[in-house]
């Protein structure tokens, strides 16, 4: 590419060159041929005169070669024949060797023909084996034979087929039968827990003497009954132990099984039983739509999971390696979670409380007999925490209703009690202690009422139904002590409580009803200690432990009976609004009637009479409500005198007032509640007699000079209410004349009464401004 690329004059100059260098080589190769001419022409004379030596040879070995042809033909026709004889006797040894090889062959074919006849697979499939390693290789080279090495792998497929046509049959068969084994493994399961329960509980009767009286007959009653049971179950049961192998005939899964392992399809069989059994799994784990409605869905459930994993169990012991315990953990695993669910979905349909504690129990045999079997079932006792909490609120539904019926019963009056007799059942059934009571003579009346007694029974009723919940879950005392608290906290705080609530503000319930209600909910509080130290006996665990919750029963009994307070306040308001309402001044009057209105001298007898009731309350509560009924009559009457719709009153209108609020003063400072300090109670219509005082004695003067200050005689009148009564006592002037006289008589107190009704004004306007 240079000569190319560089001056125009190279390549001319490159071709001369070439052409000299190729003029020195020719130069050189002929020189070379110069120099070995000679040494050739040599070479090709001796080669022409060695020709003529080998023609001569070649005529003498033709020669020779005739001659021993001639000489050997009658050699070579005995050999032949010596051959063809040698030939012979070797073909008949042969056939000798070849027909004992082949006899072997034939008779083990025909055994094998005999064992596919009768059955017998598995010694057929050994039998081919034979064949086919020692045998058939010795013969393979025959026509026949290689007819017996086609038929053997048709004979294995056919073997393969008619053992898993029996295995098909054997799933079949498990499949109806599973609900019968895991009915038999859950008897056997709860009949051992019941018999080991029963001899604990049995040995635990001395120690539970020292437990509640009550209680204690129960235990004792209970274990005498349970175990006498259990033994009595474990005679009839002694003789017939029925398990998996009684039930089921599980050879065809081990013949299909040595079948396939004979055959090295060991893993395509494992494979097809895990796949079929798996789908076998989703059927049994899918439960009917209905199971929820009766106990016998859940056990039909549960024994055929149980009779499932039974199987699953037998079959991992007895065979090596067709299920293994990753295999079956792994199902049980699936089968545990899709269980879960199912039992979250239909317990939740749940309503009966019993039927719930049934599916509990249920759970639990069911969890003890997969346990049993190595089954891993914590999270099954975990679930039975969410249904307690699911148990619980439809106990607390149930008690709603019981408490409900025990109110709507209650007569709200005290417990008659004739003679000991009657006493004593009462306090069996309610903690009740009061020493002067004792000391009086029969017949006399408990202060509380029939509903009492019954609410406490019902709360223990309660706790035994919660506790019945909790057995068996293979939890320590201490936590079926802290359940148990919790479940009547609930029922105390959100059943009990809501049903009084309720009770309360029924419009039935009148004031008697309501101190009645505030009595029990005193004694109702008091019980609460009792059934700590009930509950603590039962779970023989001490109140004095640090994680041991305590019960709320006293703040919900605290809440009623404020509810039931506020009640009697509102009500007491309400009946005097009613008098209210039918109060009928005649607000043009002249001059009064000279005693007090009928309809205020009825609602005081009513007050007098409702106090005389409130003797068995609290004294602040009796007090509170005393005040409140005074202070509210005290509102009522004033805005009586400042309604808008009242237009004009009388100064007699005012003087019949005036005799009504005094009636009022009086009932006040008779002392209808004890424990007012002084005349508090008076203190309730001070601003009615201020007022009424400053119009009675016209002292306006008084009342302008010495406004705003502390020592005020009228200091509760306020100067918006006085002008207010002054403009209806003055439109009524008008039509009335009641000012008649003093405009006869002295019209500078005419004057007066404008005068006033302006600095009124002033004072109101500069209230108004300051505000």
């Amino acid at each position: 590419r240079s000569v190319y690329d560089d001056q125009p004059n190279a390549h001319q100059k490159f071709m001369e060159k070439l052409d000299a260098c190729i003029r020195n080589h020719d130069r050189e190769i002929e020189k070379m041929c110069n120099f070995h001419h000679q040494g050739f022409v040599d070479a090709i004379t001796e080669l022409l005169k060695v020709r003529a030596d080998a023609e001569k040879l070649k005529v003498q070995v033709t020669d020779t070669n005739r001659r021993l042809q001639d000489a050997g033909k009658e050699v070579i026709a005995q050999t032949e024949e010596i051959i063809r004889c040698r030939v012979q006797q070797r073909n008949i040894t042969t056939v000798v060797e070849k027909l004992q090889l082949c006899l072997p062959v034939l008779e083990m074919y025909s055994k094998l023909k005999e064992q596919m006849s009768v059955k017998r697979y598995y010694s057929a499939l050994k039998t081919m084996e034979q064949l086919e390693n020692l045998y058939l290789p010795r013969v393979s080279q025959y026509r026949f034979c290689q007819i017996m090495m086609e038929n053997l792998p048709k004979l294995r497929e056919e073997i393969k087929e008619i053992s898993m046509s029996d295995l098909k049959d054997f799933l079949e068969s498990i499949r109806k039968h599973s609900d019968k084994i895991g009915e038999t493994a859950m008897k056997q399961a709860q009949q051992q827990k019941t018999f080991s329960t029963a001899l604990q509980k049995q040995n635990n009767v001395n120690y539970g003497r020292n437990m509640h009286l009550g209680r204690n007959r129960i235990l004792e009653s209970k274990n005498e009954i349970t175990l006498k049971r259990t033994f009595e179950d474990e005679d009839e049961h002694e003789e017939e132990v029925l398990t998996a192998q009684d039930l089921v005939d599980f050879s065809p899964v081990y013949r299909c099984l040595h079948i396939y392992s004979v055959l090295g399809d060991g893993e395509i069989f494992e494979n097809y039983y895990r796949k079929q059994r798996r789908k076998q799994a989703r059927l049994v784990l899918q439960p009917q739509s209905s199971m929820h409605e009766t106990v016998e869905g859940y056990r039909r459930y549960f024994s055929q999971i149980v009779g499932f994993f039974v199987v699953e169990d037998h079959i991992l012991h007895v065979t090596q390696g067709l299920v293994t315990r990753t295999y079956t953990d792994e199902l049980w695993n699936m089968a545990l979670s899709k269980i879960i669910a199912v039992l979250r979905t239909h317990s939740s349909y749940c309503t009966d409380p019993d039927l719930v504690l049934e599916l509990k129990n249920l759970i639990v045999v069911f969890a003890d007999t997969l346990q049993g079997y190595g089954f891993p079932v914590n999270r099954l006792f975990d679930l039975l925490f969410e249904i307690r909490d699911q148990y619980n609120e439809t106990l607390l539904k149930k008690w709603s209703g019981l408490f409900r019926d025990i109110f709507e019963a209650d007569n709200y009056s005290p417990i008659p009690v004739a003679n000991e007799e009657e006493y004593r059942i009462v306090i069996s059934k309610f903690p009740f202690q009061d020493p002067e009571l004792d000391k009086q003579s029969f017949p006399k009346k408990l202060p509380m009422s029939q509903s009492v007694p019954q609410i406490y029974m019902q709360v223990k009723e309660f706790i035994y139904a919660s506790l019945k919940f909790s057995e068996s879950l293979h939890r320590s005392s201490t936590e079926i002590d802290d359940m148990l608290r919790k479940s009547t906290n609930l029922l105390l705080t959100r059943t009990l409580s809501s049903c009084l609530q309720n009770l309360i503000k029924k419009p039935h319930i009148g004031l008697t009803e309501l101190v009645q209600i505030i009595i029990n909910t005193t004694h109702l509080e008091q019980a609460c200690k009792y059934l700590e130290d009930f509950i603590s006996n039962i779970t023989n665990i001490s109140q004095l432990t640090v994680h041991t919750a305590r019960l709320y029963g006293l703040s919900t009994f605290k809440d009623a009976r404020h509810a039931a307070e506020g009640e009697i306040y509102t009500k007491l308001n309400q009946k005097i609004d009613e008098f209210i309402q039918i109060a009928d001044y005649d607000w043009t009057m002249s001059e009064s009637d000279g005693r007090a209105s009928g309809y205020l001298m009825d609602l005081i007898n009513f007050l007098r009479s409702t106090f005389q009731v409130f003797t068995h309350l609290p004294g602040k509560v009796a007090q509170t409500a005393c005040m409140s009924a005074c202070q509210h009559l005290s509102m009522s009457l004033m805005q009586m005198l400042l309604d808008s719709e009242l237009k004009q009153i009388s100064m007699g209108a005012i003087q019949q007032f005036n005799l009504d609020v005094i009636q009022c003063e009086l009932f006040a400072s008779s002392e209808p509640v004890p424990g007012f300090q002084g005349d508090t109670l008076q203190l309730a219509f001070i601003d009615l007699r201020q007022l009424l005082d400053l119009f009675m004695v016209w002292d306006w003067s008084t009342y302008l000079a010495d406004y705003g200050q502390a020592t005020s005689k009228y200091l509760r009148v306020n100067p918006s209410t006085a002008l207010t009564l002054l403009e209806k006592m003055k439109d009524s002037s008008k039509k009335n004349n009641i000012f008649a006289q003093f405009r006869k008589n002295d019209r500078d107190k005419q004057k007066l009464i404008e005068t006033v009704v302006k600095q009124l004004r002033s004072l109101v306007n500069g209230m108004s401004q300051h505000t």
